[in-house]
C-alpha cells in the first residue's frame, strides 16, 4: 500500500505527482529544484546557493516522512553543466558526510523552470 508525502516546507508539486510516495517502508521523492517554499521563487543567485535550496526541500520531504539524510539509499543528480558538478558535490558532500548512499549524476539538456541542478532520492525507513 502506499502513502502519499506531502509537506508545506517543501514546494508544491508543479504537475500531476506527488512529492513522494512512501510504500513498504521505501520512500521515492519526486526531484526537487531550488523552489523556496515558502515564496514560490526560485533561488538561482549561484550554484552553491541554488544546491543547498534543492537539499533544504529534500531535507524537508524526508522529514515529512519521518526521515533523515541518514535514511538514503540513493540520489539522482541532473544538472545543466557537468563543469557545475564539483561545486554541486561539495555542498552534497556536507548532507552526506558520513556512509553516503549510491548515486548517479547526469548531464542534461534542460531542466524544469531552467535550473542548473534537481536530485531525486530513494530512501528507507
Amino acid at each position: 500500500m502506499k502513502k502519499i508525502i506531502s509537506t508545506e516546507d517543501a514546494p508544491v508539486a508543479i504537475g500531476p505527482y506527488s512529492q513522494a510516495v512512501l510504500a513498504g517502508g521505501v520512500l521515492y521523492t519526486a526531484g526537487q529544484i531550488a523552489i523556496i517554499p515558502e515564496t514560490g521563487e526560485l533561488n538561482l543567485s549561484n550554484i552553491t546557493a541554488e544546491t543547498h535550496q534543492v537539499m533544504k526541500n529534500l531535507e524537508a520531504v524526508l522529514s515529512a516522512a519521518e526521515m533523515d539524510f541518514s535514511n538514503v539509499m540513493k540520489c539522482t543528480i541532473f544538472l545543466k553543466d557537468m563543469n557545475q558538478y564539483a561545486e554541486i558535490n561539495a555542498v552534497y558532500t556536507q548532507y552526506f558526510s558520513e556512509n553516503p548512499p549510491a548515486r548517479e549524476a547526469v548531464q542534461v539538456s534542460r531542466l524544469p523552470k531552467d535550473v542548473n541542478v534537481e536530485i531525486s532520492l530513494i530512501a528507507v525507513s
